[in-house]
């Protein structure tokens, strides 16, 4: 299935920068900057300046998110 390879992937990368950009509605974009913190089950967290942000892996199938390694 498609969403364990996607937590393969982010969970082989643990502790590694990262750029998480993020497509809201509206056209909005967010990028945030640092490294992977966690992997859990449905989410992984992206530590960022100290705060950390979960993200989903369905968000990275459904091109919610893109995953960039730094």
């Amino acid at each position: 299935m498609i969403v364990e390879i996607v937590k393969k992937e982010i969970s082989e990368n643990l502790n590694q920068a990262v750029c998480i950009t993020e497509y809201g509605m509206r056209n909005k974009v967010n990028k945030y900057i640092g490294y992977i913190s966690g992997v859990y089950p449905n989410v992984f967290t992206v530590n960022v300046e100290g705060d950390n942000k979960s993200f989903s892996y369905v968000d990275i199938i459904t091109k919610d998110i893109t995953v960039e390694y730094i």
